[in-house]
């Protein structure tokens, strides 16, 4: 193991491994919990603005956050819009670097490169392959994430603590659920997402709005859940919107943000009374959180100070002058001017010490615990799973690629060798080709849909770029594209009555084969990066009917102008259905028993009545290197169109 990894197996190396979550607090030590301060964070970004001239105008999303979080439940709440995300991003190292200012210190200490790959980081929408059990969801994990030392009896062993801590004891077993298939229920969908990420044991746990899309009992148990793990050491950071008071009542620490402006941080069961000394008095049985947002937004009724008529009368002029401030200006002007600040400011000032500012590290590969093959493996086992687990989109494609071969079959059924066949020839070659291009749409998906689960977890160090992109590649690109081809091959061929040359039909597999690869490798180059599938569909859509008019069969290529020609080089169809016909037509005789010197029929400029005079028609040479150079091409543009999409995926802006 390089040292870089080191920051990864540190909360194994300094705590005892058996302080997992499970055991009893007599057979575990407590958590040495880290202690996370932040100072001065500021973080700007450019918004483009304008209708005909777009300016890129700079807005301020925090503004001189300070604050720190020790060991227990801190919990950052605000309304929405208010910054929460972002400051939690910027705490957990998965924020844009750019226009962002402070320091974010670990014990003191600034964050470590790798510091993503050492905490944990729970996104607000679960992402979890659906197709997998709760297990081999959290298999999956620990066998990216730990350390390839780490014996599999002793990942088992730390996969079963997590499952009973966790309470998913009973659905241990069972898939998590798609859009398409029922799964386990909405929490425990949550704790499988949080076990995967205890499975390094981290000291610093952040959990972006962990109960949204939750019922109130599910939410209330998850925190309790977090509270317990808080209990043993562990610091747990998380955003949250608008929790009821048994939630509220858990926190150990409370950051209230409103328009990135700090307005109270401090003890979470202080809150209430440092308010009421802002003059904004909590009405009994009205939910803490509900009236700290009121305060902010407000709407609160409890917004007039307490306090007797004379007193109110004299101050008059005073309280005037400072309603006229907007309510944002004021909580964060008296927050600035109140004890509680003075005595975080002391503490953190005391952290930040002697040590030297430095700028929040920009984004930077982490270091992984396992090998390259190794990673292959594992992501292409999963993504075996998933095509087994989801098998309705494979299988329905299956059984269209039959149908559409036995109607082909049965409309060109017994090709003759007249004029007429070469004109059926051409047409069900062009046919065949034009269906391994749209059939290959579907390629879109490969990338697009998991694409949030890729950024998570490739943030998260669970995998290389390059382990991911050749992983899907081998279990899901390459058999899904190979079989269609095969299938259409072993049928079509024979009821058409094709050249009844064996290196002839294996020829024509190969080249409907790369055909679809290839077709397939344009599509993953357009849609890398995308977020909507239906925008990366229509795209590759777009192109495919460019290139089919550029195939050679509904214009003469020879035909169009110098100007537009150049196009033709860039069209999968052309090299596909050139190949196809030099495979069939060359010497092929479609006047068959008669002289063609002395045959009217066959005399005349207009009638072709060999294969050979076809292809000569067509510019297609005659040499066997007229057939391979368009394999040569196709697997050209197969490498390209990988590497592009490669790119994409490696140079993807992987924070938020």
């Amino acid at each position: 193991m390089s040292s870089s990894n080191d920051h990864i197996l540190e909360p194994m190396s300094q705590r005892n491994t058996n302080s997992l979550l499970g055991m009893n607090s007599n057979d575990s030590k407590t958590l040495t919990g880290d202690v996370l301060s932040f100072h001065n964070i500021t973080y700007r970004v450019k918004v483009k603005s304008g209708f005909l001239v777009r300016k890129a105008v700079e807005k301020e999303i925090l503004s001189d956050i300070n604050g720190i979080m020790k060991p227990g439940l801190n919990a950052i709440l605000g309304p929405t819009g208010g910054g929460k995300s972002s400051l939690l991003d910027v705490l957990a190292a998965r924020k844009d670097p750019r226009g962002l200012s402070g320091d974010v210190l670990i014990n003191g200490e600034p964050q470590p490169a790798n510091f993503k790959c050492s905490s944990g980081y729970v996104v607000q929408d679960d992402v979890v392959m659906g197709t997998l059990t709760v297990r081999e969801n959290l298999q999956f994990s620990a066998a990216l994430r730990l350390p390839m030392t780490v014996r599999n009896h002793e990942k088992n062993e730390r996969i079963n603590k997590i499952i009973k801590e966790l309470g998913l004891d009973k659905v241990a077993d069972s898939k998590v659920g798609t859009q398409f298939t029922r799964g386990v229920s909405g929490g425990e969908r949550k704790r499988t997402s949080i076990g995967m990420e205890l499975i390094t044991d981290p000291s610093i746990l952040f959990l972006d709005e962990p109960t949204t899309g939750l019922d109130s009992s599910t939410a209330n148990a998850i925190l309790l859940l977090l509270k317990r793990m808080s209990k043993r050491g562990r610091t747990i950071i998380f955003s949250i919107h608008q929790p009821r008071y048994s939630i509220f009542k858990l926190f150990d620490t409370l950051t209230l943000l409103a328009s990135g402006k700090l307005v109270f941080h401090g003890p979470a069961q202080e809150a209430l009374q440092y308010f009421a000394s802002a003059g904004h008095h909590c009405e009994a049985y009205n939910n803490p959180a509900d009236f700290f947002l009121d305060v902010i937004n407000g709407d609160s009724s409890a917004v007039i100070l307490n306090r007797e008529e004379e007193d109110y009368e004299a101050n008059k002029t005073e309280e005037t002058s400072k309603r006229e401030k907007p309510i944002i200006e004021n909580l964060v002007e008296f927050y600035a001017n109140s004890s509680i600040y003075r005595e975080t400011k002391a503490e953190l000032d005391q952290l930040l010490g002697a040590q030297k500012k430095n700028r929040i590290s920009t984004f930077k590969e982490p270091a992984y615990a396992t090998s390259f093959c190794h990673q292959l493996r594992w992501i292409a086992r999963r993504s075996f799973k998933n095509l087994i687990g989801n098998p309705e989109a494979s299988i329905a494609q299956i059984i269209i690629t039959l149908i559409l071969a036995l109607v082909t079959g049965g409309i060109y059924f017994g090709l003759k060798n007249d004029p007429t066949g070469i004109q059926n020839r051409v047409g069900v070659l062009y046919f065949l080709t034009g269906d391994q291009c749209f059939s290959s749409v579907s390629a879109v998906e490969l990338f697009v849909v998991e694409k949030k689960l890729f950024m998570h977890e490739y943030i998260s160090g669970y995998y290389r770029v390059s382990s991911y992109f050749f992983g899907k590649l081998i279990s899901d690109l390459l058999p899904i594209r190979l079989l269609p081809s095969v299938i259409y091959t072993c049928i079509v061929y024979f009821m058409l009555g094709l050249k009844k040359e064996v290196e002839a039909f294996f020829i024509m597999m190969f080249t409907l084969i790369l055909v679809a690869y290839t077709s397939s490798s344009m599509a993953l180059a357009i849609a890398a990066g995308q977020s909507v599938v239906t925008v990366a569909t229509f795209l590759v859509t777009i192109a495919f009917v460019f290139m089919m008019l550029f195939s050679g069969l509904l214009v003469n290529l020879r035909t169009i102008g110098p100007w537009l020609s150049w196009l033709q080089y860039f069209s999968i169809p052309r090299y596909g259905l050139m190949a196809l016909q030099h495979n069939e037509f060359s010497g092929q005789d479609f006047c068959p028993g008669l002289n063609t010197t002395v045959n009217s029929t066959c005399d005349s400029s207009y009638t072709i009545c060999t294969g050979d005079d076809y292809l000569i028609s067509q510019g297609i040479d005659l040499s066997p290197w007229g057939l391979w150079n368009n394999h040569v091409a196709l697997a050209c543009m197969i490498i390209i169109f990988f590497t592009i999409a490669y790119l994409k995926l490696l140079f993807l802006k992987k924070y938020s």
